[in-house]
């Protein structure tokens, strides 16, 4: 895993400060904390927000040598660093010394909602089937999705837990990339997948996957077909989220000047452009409101990687 700094001159910007932005491709180059803070960069620049921005590379175990340094960095305004939903459960699963309660929450940038599929020939025909048949005995339901610990897992133990299965009997099957998942699939092997909906959009739309449910409030504006998990029962929502957080010890003045920068750029068109281009779904959240929902998500996710017995 490689991590990368970006880090923007902005001395003649008045109150923002000189940010350094981490990203995390787990991967391979390309990935979603890769593309944005590629695609921050790009705007804050193209927008005239800063003048000039430079990126360098960190590596470490999802994201956590990069969190150790920016928590070492207490008090500098000059750095944010980008991760996402996967970081939290990574943590656990590093048993990292150093955690995301200690930074300060800047913004939650976009979101992505996952999905629940299943081969087109399959039986199951709704998440209520997928249910039935998951409470009658979790360990015949085999899941395919990415990294243990990572969104796809947390998801299949969520769903497990909310439909009143056992979630530490779930079979979770992990595969290294969507290629290989959406192979298990189409052949057979597994009962039902768990991605990111871009990963599977085009299997979907060729009739080779059908869509169960979306873990998104609403339906996708892509997909309006499927239905969402809540609209059939299931009370559990989750997004993939990616953010932007800055070291702990900022100045309420430092704070400020780094969410001006960040809400500055989300309003921009060049943003909104490539966020339109990328597919992104924009879930700007700040303030207050983000610390909040950062502190819930890191309770949610050390809950259910305890119960499911990924975190002792």
């Amino acid at each position: 895993m490689d991590e990368e700094l970006l880090r923007h001159a902005a001395a003649d910007h008045a109150g923002a400060a000189d940010p350094v932005l981490f990203r995390d491709h787990h991967a391979a180059p390309g990935g979603g904390w890769d593309g944005t803070a590629r695609s921050m960069q790009q705007a804050l620049t193209a927008a005239g927000i800063v003048k000039s921005v430079q990126v360098t590379n960190v590596t470490g175990a999802g994201g956590t040598i990069g969190l150790a340094q920016l928590i070492g960095a207490k008090g500098d305004g000059h750095q944010l660093m980008v991760n996402g939903f996967v970081m939290v459960g990574a943590i656990l699963l590093n048993k990292s010394p150093v955690n995301l309660t200690q930074v300060t929450p800047i913004a939650r940038l976009t979101a992505e909602a996952e999905v629940i599929v299943v081969p087109a020939d399959s039986p199951l025909k709704t998440a209520k089937d997928l249910a039935e048949r998951l409470k009658a005995d979790p360990a015949k339901v085999t899941w395919a999705g990415g990294s243990a610990g990572g969104t796809d897992h947390i998801l299949a133990a969520l769903f497990a837990q909310a439909v009143g299965a056992d979630a530490k009997k779930i079979n979770y099957i992990p595969f290294s990339g969507g290629g290989e998942a959406l192979a298990a699939m189409l052949g057979g092997r597994v009962t039902a997948g768990v991605s990111g909906y871009g990963e599977f959009e085009g299997q979907i739309k060729a009739g080779k996957l059908r869509v169960l449910a979306v873990s998104s409030p609403k339906r996708l504006p892509n997909a309006p077909d499927a239905p969402t998990l809540k609209e059939q029962g299931i009370d559990l929502e989750l997004l993939n989220w990616r953010s932007v957080v800055a070291p702990p010890g900022l100045s309420a003045e430092q704070t400020k000047a780094l969410t001006d920068t960040v809400e500055k750029m989300v309003k921009s068109k060049e943003w909104q452009e490539i966020l339109q281009a990328r597919g992104w779904d924009d879930s700007f959240l700040a303030g207050a409101a983000f610390e909040t929902f950062l502190k819930n998500e890191i309770e949610r996710v050390s809950k259910v990687m305890t119960e499911v017995g990924l975190v002792k």
